[in-house]
C-alpha cells in the first residue's frame, strides 16, 4: 500500500515498537526494520523519515553496533533517540563518551523553544532518560536544544541536514510532552500529511485480498478472539463463501468460549462464514504432556494447530490459502534484528517448516492492537467482540505455569470466569487493558474449617496500556479485589490463596509465560 512511511530502525532498544505506535497515532505508517537494513532498501522503502532507536550498546569501543554512515547522505530527515543521538553524534564529528552521572526514569529538561523539535514544548519540562553514555559535544553545525544539570546535549538539531537527536526517550508515557516533540519531526521535518487511515486500510485490504485469492480456497484459523474475527470478517467481505473457518477446540480456552464462538460465527450467527468445529481437547493435552517449559508449550501447540489445519483442508478438499490473525506486535516480540526474542507467538515463531498450504494471508500483520479494534469497527463487528479481553493464542497454557493438565485448565477457568464477572459488574472492565485470571505453579499451606490445606494460588492480572507494548499494573479497587478472592477460594476446588500481580510491562511481560 503505498502511504508516507517513517521507518524506526532498531537498535536493540526495548521502545521500538513503542515508537512506531506513537508516530501511527499521528495517522503516518511506521515500520520496524533492524540496523542491517540496507541503505539500497531504504531508497526502495524510499520514507519520509527515518528514526535509530535506543539500544543497550555503546557507539565507541568493540561492542558498537555497524552502520552504513551513507544513511546520513540520503537526504532523508533523521531523528535520533538515545543511542540513535549517539550514534548520529558520534558519526557526523561529536564526541560521546561515559557520562559522570548517569540519568533514569523522570528528569526536568530545559528546551529551547526556537527549536524545531520543541517549538510546542514548555521551556521546562519532564523527560524520561535511561544513559550512562552521553553526548559530551555535538557535531560541528549542530544546536543543542535541550539540556539538563549533568547532560549538556539532551538535544541537538541540524535543520539545515535533516538531523535531529533527542538523550531522552520522548516515545515513553513518563515523557511529559513526549508526543510534541515526535509529531513536530514526523509532520514538521519530515512534512508527513498523515494518510494511514483505518478506513482506507479496511477498503484497500479487501481489494488486495481478492486480488491475491483470485478465485481459491481460503481457510481461516478462527479462534474466536479479537484479532482470528477481526481477520475472518475482513476475508469474508473480500471471498465470501471461498472462506471456510476452522475453529479448534484446543481445550485451553476460557470457561464455555468454545460454545460462544460458535454461537457468534456457527450456523445459528450473524456471519454469512462456512463454520467448522473441532474438539481436539486430548490430542493438545496429550501433546502437553510431562511439558513446562514455556516456549515448548508455544511450539507445541503452533505445530499441533496447523497439523489440525492441514487435516480439515484436506477433507474440505484443496485449499490455497490458510488465514491467521497474526498482529504487528507479535511479528516483533518474536524477534527482529537485534531485538530479543520476547516470546514466540504461535502465529509466528511456532510455524512449523513444511505448511500444506500455496501461502499464508495475514490481512492484520501491519496492525497494532488497538489498530485491530478500529478495524473490526470499520468492517461492522459489534462492539462487544471487538473490546472483548485480549486472549493469547496458546490460550490457558501460558496462563498456567507448569505442567498444563485438564484438572488445572478447569482451576484457572473457574478463577478466571469470577474474576472477570466482578470487574464487570464493577462497571470498571472497559477502564482496564486486560486482566485476567492464572494459575501459579505454587502450592502452600491453608486453612479451610478445621481441616489443613494444601493447594494451589491463582495470581490475579490487570493492567493499564493502550497498545500493549508498555503496560502498568492497574490499581484495582480493594472491594472488588476481595469479592474476587473471596469467591475463588470458596468456589474453586484445590485453590486456597490469590495474589495480585503489581509487576509493568516492562521488566514482565503482560501475560506470565
Amino acid at each position: 500500500m503505498k502511504h508516507e512511511k517513517i521507518l524506526v530502525m532498531d537498535f536493540g532498544g526495548q521502545y521500538n515498537q513503542l515508537i512506531a505506535r506513537r508516530v501511527r497515532e499521528l495517522h503516518v505508517y511506521a515500520e520496524i526494520q533492524p540496523y542491517t537494513f540496507s541503505v539500497e532498501k531504504i531508497k526502495e522503502m524510499a520514507p519520509k523519515g527515518i528514526i535509530f532507536t535506543g539500544g543497550p550498546n555503546s557507539v565507541y569501543g568493540d561492542s558498537a553496533l555497524p552502520y552504513d554512515k551513507e544513511i546520513f547522505e540520503l537526504g532523508i530527515p533523521v531523528l535520533g533517540i538515545c543511542y540513535g543521538a549517539q550514534l548520529m553524534a558520534h558519526a557526523l564529528g561529536g564526541k560521546v563518551e561515559t557520562a559522570p552521572v548517569s540519568e533514569y526514569g523522570k528528569t526536568t529538561v530545559a528546551t529551547d523553544s526556537n527549536s524545531v523539535l520543541f517549538k510546542n514544548v514548555s521551556p521546562e519540562t519532564i523527560m524520561w532518560m535511561s544513559h550512562t553514555d552521553y553526548i559530551s559535544q555535538a557535531p560541528e553545525g549542530f544546536k543543542v536544544t535541550s539540556h539538563t544539570p549533568v547532560c549538556p546535549v539532551a538535544a541537538m538539531e541540524c535543520p539545515e541536514k535533516g538531523f535531529y537527536a533527542t538523550q531522552f526517550h520522548p516515545e515513553v508515557m513518563h515523557s511529559v510532552e513526549g508526543m510534541k516533540v515526535i509529531e513536530a519531526f514526523v509532520k514538521d521535518a519530515c512534512g508527513c500529511s498523515g494518510d494511514w487511515k483505518m478506513d482506507s486500510f479496511v477498503e484497500e485490504s479487501i481489494k488486495h485480498i481478492k486480488e491475491q485469492v483470485g478465485d481459491g480456497k481460503v481457510l481461516c484459523a478462527l479462534s474466536g478472539g479479537v484479532d482470528s474475527s477481526v481477520a475472518a470478517v475482513m476475508m469474508s467481505k473480500a471471498v465470501g463463501k471461498q472462506l471456510t473457518c476452522v475453529f479448534v477446540d484446543h481445550g485451553l480456552l476460557r470457561k464455555d468460549e468454545g460454545d460462544q464462538v460458535e454461537a457468534v460465527f456457527g450456523p445459528e450467527g450473524n456471519y454469512d462464514l462456512n463454520f467448522i468445529r473441532v474438539n481436539a481437547q486430548d490430542r493438545f493435552y496429550e501433546a502437553l504432556a510431562g511439558v513446562d517449559d514455556p516456549e515448548k508449550k508455544r511450539k507445541i501447540i503452533g505445530e499441533l494447530f496447523i497439523r489440525v489445519f492441514e487435516e480439515e483442508a484436506k477433507k474440505i478438499g484443496a485449499v490455497d490459502f490458510l488465514v491467521q490473525g497474526t498482529i504487528y506486535p507479535d511479528i516483533v516480540e518474536s524477534g527482529l534484528g537485534s531485538s530479543a526474542t520476547i516470546k514466540s507467538h504461535h502465529n509466528v515463531g511456532g510455524l512449523p517448516e513444511h505448511v500444506d498450504f500455496k501461502d499464508i494471508i495475514e490481512p492484520l500483520r501491519e496492525l497494532f492492537k488497538d489498530e485491530v479494534r478500529k478495524a473490526g469497527l470499520e468492517l461492522g463487528l459489534p462492539e462487544y467482540l471487538v473490546y472483548r479481553q485480549p486472549f493469547p493464542g496458546p490460550g490457558l497454557a501460558v496462563r498456567i505455569i507448569g505442567e498444563v493438565t485438564p484438572e488445572k485448565v478447569k482451576i484457572v477457568q473457574d478463577a478466571d470466569a469470577i474474576y472477570r464477572e466482578e470487574v464487570e459488574k464493577a462497571g470498571i472492565a472497559r477502564d482496564i487493558g486486560q486482566y485476567f485470571a492464572a494459575l501459579t505453579n505454587m502450592r502452600s499451606v491453608g486453612v479451610m474449617g478445621d481441616f489443613r490445606t494444601y493447594d494451589y494460588a491463582i495470581a490475579l492480572r490487570a493492567v493499564l496500556t493502550s497498545d500493549f507494548m508498555t503496560a502498568e499494573a492497574a490499581k484495582l479497587p480493594w472491594e472488588v479485589l476481595e469479592r474476587a478472592t473471596t469467591r475463588i477460594v470458596n468456589e474453586v476446588e484445590h485453590v486456597n490463596r490469590v495474589l495480585y500481580d503489581c509487576t509493568g510491562k516492562p521488566p514482565g511481560t503482560i501475560e506470565f509465560e
